[in-house]
């Protein structure tokens, strides 16, 4: 059983604009491991929008222990913390660079000690990827409402030696997931302001230029990708929740048309390892009126399904709502979080290559994005030992 432990000394404790900030909790879950170039991982817990209480965890494979919240203490003169609505977490180089979707912000930290450096300023930001030496974030470029009259959403291109934006470019309406294969850019664009008038396009992006070359019609409300290494794109639909499905579908990046459907149940998110693609499918049933859930591998080599339930043990029953997915590429340990009622803290479960659960924990509200580190977070030895501030909810960016 999980023993809560308090990571830190009561001394430590610090304030914040007259509120006291208490330690992170740490919570042993076991399952450890030294011998790996992966040293732990940090997850991003989204919180409801409007609550301001995005999070950040952080999990040791040498300790197996759990920290929850760990932001607050390592960064006490951010006056809100991470901010509203915590929509992607990467880390690229020695930064680890969270995306806040409703703060209209970036947050980019040390990776090995979770302090902050910088702050990116970018409205209704999404997601972020990253190819030699710039970070490039989806922005759907006005504000946080549905809006027929939406406008075109854009990328913008962030040199990540000081942080400043250097160009962007318009894509389509409401743009979500990209990925970078050879030398251009993939967009995935939703058009979700605008439903029932969905975008249905992937917008293709010439790095060298920095421009839009063309458009791939796919299907509507497109929202999540992954590249393999043959060269092919996987792209979700995530339909009009009405009469057109959710479907995946592969795109040839070598000719850029879509080449495949694969006939999976609906595409809630995904994650690739080695040649395997994990989805995970998240369905209303109005005859049960309850979510259905299936757990579905898929060999890329083939672009067969492997199995409609990688989780082997029986466990995904105690799964309410599975939100995020991500594999270690050392061992194959995968893990699904569980946003369990969407406004109480939910749960991380990690599977072992098999799909036999290992363990789990307690998060923050909304577990959902997690990026693997070979730094090891460096335990916070001392009360100064903290980041700098950043202007709180600033609504402003700094695009060209």
């Amino acid at each position: 059983m999980a023993v809560a432990l308090l990571a830190a000394a009561l001394p430590f404790v610090s304030c914040r604009k007259g509120e006291f900030v208490l330690p992170s909790t740490s919570i042993e879950v076991g399952g450890s491991e030294s011998n790996g170039a992966i040293k732990g991982f940090f997850l991003l817990n989204e919180g409801n929008m409007g609550s301001n209480k995005a999070s950040l965890d952080y999990y040791d494979y040498e300790t197996g222990i759990y920290h929850v919240n760990i932001y607050p203490e390592r960064n006490p003169g951010v006056t809100y913390e991470l901010g509203d609505v915590g929509n992607d977490l990467q880390i690229y180089g020695n930064k680890l660079y969270a995306v806040i979707n409703c703060s209209n912000l970036v947050e980019v930290m040390d990776v090995a000690t979770a302090r902050h450096e910088a702050t990116v300023y970018i409205p209704n930001c999404r997601y972020i990827v990253f190819d030699d030496g710039f970070a490039y974030i989806s922005s759907y470029a006005g504000p946080v409402q549905i809006d027929p009259a939406a406008r075109l959403g854009y990328v913008a291109k962030v040199d990540t030696a000081t942080m400043r934006i250097v160009d962007t470019c318009t894509v389509g309406y409401q743009p979500e997931e990209m990925v970078v294969a050879g030398d251009k850019l993939y967009v995935a664009n939703s058009g979700g302001y605008r439903a029932p008038a969905y975008d249905r396009t992937v917008s293709v992006i010439d790095l060298a230029t920095f421009t839009e070359i063309k458009k791939i019609d796919v299907a509507v409300n497109l929202h999540r990708m992954e590249a393999d290494r043959f060269g092919n794109i996987y792209v979700s639909s995530r339909g009009d929740y009405y009469d057109t499905p959710s479907k995946t579908y592969v795109i040839d990046s070598r000719t850029d048309r879509v080449t495949e459907i694969l006939h999976l149940l609906p595409n809630s998110n995904m994650t690739l390892s080695g040649d395997s693609l994990y989805v995970y499918s998240s369905q209303w049933s109005w005859h049960t009126e309850e979510f259905a859930a299936s757990y579905a591998i898929v060999d890329t080599r083939s672009k067969k399904i492997v199995t409609r339930n990688f989780i082997t043990d029986g466990t995904e029953a105690e799964i309410a709502i599975p939100y995020g997915i991500a594999a270690n590429p050392d061992n194959g340990d995968l893990f699904v979080t569980d946003a369990g009622n969407y406004v109480t803290p939910g749960k991380v479960h990690c599977y072992d290559r098999h799909g036999r659960r290992k363990w789990s924990v307690t998060a923050g509200d909304i577990p959902a994005h997690i990026a693997f580190t070979r730094t090891r977070l460096r335990p916070l030895e001392s009360p100064s030992d903290t980041g700098y501030g950043r202007v709180p909810h600033a609504t402003t960016d700094n695009t060209l």
